[in-house]
């Protein structure tokens, strides 16, 4: 700590700007704030494109891969809310370092591992940092800056967030193609060590003079509760589990999640320091619009775990093609967000919410009818749709629900609304990835059953695939007893191969169509929010809280 501060003192005495007491001091703090959020908010998406081929390196499972995204967003949701007992107990800088430490530590296993089981418990610390740097973060920079430069502050740091979501996939996509898969985690470290060595010698260290207690039962019964959960939700229909949704293996964790839950809940109603002030749920507005977020982050998350797969397996995108078609998302929704946000102040926000709800049913919908021979078009719009609706959809859904939060409680509740969405895109690659695994075995099943050997229609298409065969093998140029075998042979196996990836496809569908109903019901409850309403006396008429 010595060679720190001299390093830092000498780095002040040089550059006078990173002095605590300069003006461009809470710049220096955001930037380095920026280059964290950036990277934490971009490994819960640049992942999604490599999937693939970790799924071909290690010859894993769908239901084992899904949790190389669904650990890192569980653990990122668990940390969300114990941030701020480490910052206060620990110091903001130290909590913050620490937070880029595990970080860049995980990031650095996961371009080592050599099996999925090992890639998953990686990812996990990965998870940790990244869940403890983004409301550290936040929390350094709302300290940093006055009251009225507060807002752009958290505008920039906003833009690293959403910028990082855009870029994710075209950035994995890109390091996948041209270098290999452990180059999506290994990119982190260089970064990752500027950002410590920039936090050393830039922020100074805060501490809060009085800690509260640290609600240690409610984070093992949480932890618990989510973890055990999402295990049964996604071994359910796993390869090795014979039993089913019926096997001991799953009624157990099921049994555990409940044992976990009834103690998290008893827990936060009971304790002086809940790790979660859950009581916040009792607002009605608050606690519906939750409901809502988790809606939302269920089809954002789950439908982004989805599609770079169907890209990639079924129609021969590379890692960098699928990645790019989630570039316009970000910047149709970085557009959009703040008129979005603008038309909230003026009209009934809930007139916003519930169109962005529609137009995200909307391209979920739409992404039902995909096919093995989808143009480039029926690809895009969905997603245009897709980021006109989160625009529209985020910023008057957070005004519903913070517009009855006491102003001492708004930290703690904002809080609470990441952690919600984080859990609903757990949820959603689990839900997803069992779907996904249960519908192609049914779609298989019933493919296999239409294929009668006997039939007209078989032997047709067996003898013009046959023909096919015969083309790609070069003609006569084997025994004809052992080139007709060869050749049937060769017309069995691509029919097989044809009907596995409709199978596939159809699976695809069913997993998209699911998420549409689902977002489409988180209309439902936005109807019963209540608003601010204009008293019709005079357009310059203040607002009354119905």
């Amino acid at each position: 700590m010595a060679v720190h501060h001299l390093l830092q003192r000498k780095l002040i005495s040089r550059f006078a700007s990173l002095h605590p007491e300069h003006e461009s001091y809470r710049w220096w703090v955001l930037a380095n704030i920026m280059v964290g959020t950036f990277m934490a908010v971009l490994d819960a998406t640049i992942v999604n494109v490599g999937l693939p081929k970790i799924m071909a390196a290690f010859g894993a499972s769908l239901d084992k891969i899904e949790w190389i995204s669904t650990a890192y967003m569980l653990v990122f949701a668990v940390m969300l809310p114990t941030s701020g007992w480490l910052a206060d107990h620990f110091g903001y800088k130290r909590s913050y370092f620490t937070a880029l430490l595990l970080f860049t530590a995980g990031s650095l296993l996961c371009s080592l591992a050599w099996n999925e089981n090992s890639l998953i418990f990686f990812r996990v610390i990965q998870g940790a940092g990244g869940g403890l740097m983004m409301p550290v973060g936040m929390a350094i920079v709302t300290r940093e800056f006055p009251p009225e430069q507060r807002g752009m502050a958290l505008g920039f740091w906003g833009i690293a967030a959403a910028a990082s979501i855009s870029l994710g996939p075209l950035i994995g996509g890109y390091l996948v193609d041209n270098l290999s898969w452990q180059s999506i985690f290994s990119v982190n470290v260089p970064v990752g060590l500027f950002g410590m060595l920039a936090t050393l010698v830039i922020q100074r260290e805060y501490r809060t003079e009085t800690s509260r207690s640290f609600d240690l039962v409610g984070f093992l019964s949480m932890a618990f509760f989510l973890t055990f959960l999402l295990i049964a939700l996604s071994d359910g229909n796993a390869s090795w589990n014979i039993g089913g949704w019926t096997s001991p293996f799953i009624l157990g964790c099921f049994a555990v999640s409940l044992v976990g839950l009834v103690i998290f809940l008893y827990t936060e109603f009971t304790v002086a320091h809940p790790l979660i002030e859950l009581r916040l749920l009792k607002n009605f507005n608050y606690g519906i619009s939750c409901l809502v977020l988790f809606i939302f982050g269920l089809g954002m998350f789950g439908s982004t775990f989805i599609q770079p797969m169907y890209l990639q397996n079924s129609l021969g995108y590379t890692a960098l093609q699928a990645g790019a078609v989630f570039l316009p998302v970000g910047i149709i929704q970085g557009l959009i967000s703040p008129i979005a946000g603008s038309l909230a102040d003026k009209i009934n926000p809930k007139v916003p919410t519930i169109l962005g709800i529609i137009l995200m049913a909307a391209s979920l919908y739409l992404n039902s009818f995909l096919s093995l021979f989808s143009e480039r078009e029926q690809i895009m719009i969905p997603l245009y749709l897709r980021g006109l609706g989160m625009g529209i959809l985020f910023t008057p859904l957070s005004t519903l629900a913070l517009s009855q939060i006491p102003r001492e409680k708004m930290a703690q509740a904002s809080g609470i609304f990441n952690v919600i969405r984080q859990v609903g895109g757990s949820f959603g690659v689990a839900m997803l990835g069992t779907i996904l695994t249960q519908r192609q075995i049914f779609h298989t099943a019933i493919a296999g059953q239409a294929v009668r050997l006997e039939s007209p229609v078989f032997k047709n298409t067996l003898n013009a695939v046959i023909s096919f065969a015969k083309a790609m093998a070069g003609g006569p140029a084997y025994h004809t007893a052992i080139r007709a075998y060869n050749d049937t042979l060769r017309a069995e196996v691509l029919i097989i191969s044809h009907l596995s990836k409709q199978a596939f496809v159809q699976a695809v569908n069913d997993c998209y169509l699911v998420t549409a109903v689902v977002t489409t019901i988180g209309i439902i409850p936005i109807l019963f929010l209540k608003v601010n309403k204009k008293k019709t006396a005079g357009h310059g008429a203040p607002p009354s809280v119905e």
